[in-house]
């Protein structure tokens, strides 16, 4: 069995589904800078020693997933030997991470929009670099999750007891309740708002949550500091964007940014010689 070695850059918000409970969508780059996508994983269920982060290499058994058209999709075993083997880190302003995410960038965004429209490519996954970043906003969207699936969900549990340890019970994420988005342009000035899916945005949002104490006000501010002030204004910043299956063929622009890539500048050497 040979194993697939992937550079993990990419997990998404955990969604509910009927069929496989709550999942998140994990993605990332081979060795040769191409992209897979890695679906479905129910990553709070993994063994703790296989809860992968970001930028870690992991090697897993995978197979083409023939029940997704877009050409990076495929299924994990997680029965198989999967294990995390290394972790790149951010030193010389993520020079090592670079070295692999950074091998191929989109800089026009109707160029990768046909790419992912075209039979012959149907890109699904892609790192961009805006122009700009103009602004980032916040929405209210809502609150729960839907209850048909929620239903289902806890029904499959019970049956299955995923409960039976009451001493760590799992619990569905809570759903975000507010939409998050930037608002850019691309290198041919074409404004574009992109909402963003990262596990990172959730969590940011519920831990300044609690330590805001339930204010949602200063949790957003936190929210935009971090993404707009910090990575927009101060980083070199990269956007992760994927498409989903039911809207890829369907929809006019059917990206979201499903993650962010922000090294940091390179410092200048400002000291000179006076001759």
């Amino acid at each position: 069995m040979a194993l697939t070695r992937v550079l993990i850059a990419v997990k998404t918000y955990p969604t509910l589904s009927s069929k496989y409970d709550e999942l998140v969508c994990t993605a990332g780059f081979r060795e040769d800078g191409s992209w897979v996508r890695i679906f479905p994983i129910p990553f709070r269920k993994l063994e703790y020693d296989k809860r992968y982060s970001k930028y870690d290499w992991i090697e897993i058994d995978l197979t083409k997933n023939t029940s997704d058209f877009r050409p990076e999709s495929h299924k994990p075993n997680l029965d198989s030997d999967f294990k995390i083997i290394a972790s790149l880190n951010t030193d010389n302003n993520w020079q090592l991470r670079k070295e692999i995410v950074l091998k191929s960038c989109h800089f026009d965004l109707a160029k990768l929009i046909a790419e992912a429209k075209d039979q012959k490519k149907l890109t699904s996954l892609a790192v961009f670099k805006p122009k700009e970043i103009l602004d980032f906003t916040i929405e209210s969207v809502e609150r729960e999750w839907n209850k048909k699936k929620l239903d289902a969900l806890k029904a499959n549990a019970q049956q299955l007891n995923l409960f039976a340890n009451s001493d760590n019970p799992f619990e569905v994420v809570q759903k975000l309740p507010y939409k998050f988005s930037f608002r850019f342009i691309d290198e041919n000035n074409k404004e574009t708002t992109l909402m963003i899916e990262d596990w990172e945005i959730g969590a940011l949002y519920w831990n300044s949550l609690k330590r805001h104490e339930g204010n949602e006000q200063k949790a957003c501010s936190d929210v935009r500091k971090k993404y707009f002030d910090d990575f927009a204004k101060t980083k070199d910043l990269y956007l992760f964007l994927g498409t989903t299956r039911e809207f890829h063929l369907m929809a006019p622009n059917p990206f979201v940014i499903i993650g962010t890539f922000h090294p940091t500048y390179p410092k200048l050497n400002i000291q000179g010689k006076l001759f």
